[in-house]
């Protein structure tokens, strides 16, 4: 089963793709959705697209997204939100449930610590996944960690 994990951002996107092999992941692709024009409209034009590629190339079975938390800025949060509903939008299009984890969940489930660093999720998503290195930039890592999240669920199909 091919798993995505989307990190929503208002000018980038992270975005990981595993597959479960039996009991271990193994990675098929990560990177970046770049969303940097000025137009708000622009932007979310951009990772529909970007991502649309994405689903149709590696047909994900299951996608795993970061909820929206708690931001000090409104309008940064406004914006994540807004890229967040493109995305389910995507995933609904194409027939794809989505599942929705907190930071610190992703963290408690992947790191064995709701407060775990960035540096330390992307160390234990570099073990998990026999990586050299841990992914960068965070983003990606983020991503990955929410596909390695998704893997423990069993997805359901879309209503």
């Amino acid at each position: 089963m091919i798993i995505l994990g989307l990190d929503p951002g208002t000018t980038r996107v992270g975005y990981g793709l595993v597959e479960t092999n039996r009991k271990k992941l193994v990675l098929i692709e990560c990177g970046l959705i770049g969303a940097r024009s000025a137009d708000p409209a622009e932007r979310l034009k951009t990772i529909k697209t970007e991502l649309v590629k994405i689903v149709k190339t590696h047909k994900p079975a299951l996608i795993g997204i970061e909820k929206v938390y708690f931001s000090k800025n409104r309008k940064t949060a406004m914006a994540v939100a807004e890229a967040r509903g493109v995305m389910i939008l995507v995933a609904a299009d194409h027939g794809i449930p989505v599942l929705e984890f907190g930071p610190s969940e992703v963290k408690r489930v992947v790191a064995g610590d709701g407060g775990a660093t960035k540096e330390m999720v992307g160390q234990v998503v570099a073990l998990t996944l026999n990586l050299k290195s841990p992914p960068r930039p965070d983003d990606v890592s983020d991503a990955l960690a929410l596909a390695i999240r998704a893997s423990f669920e069993k997805p359901t199909n879309p209503k």
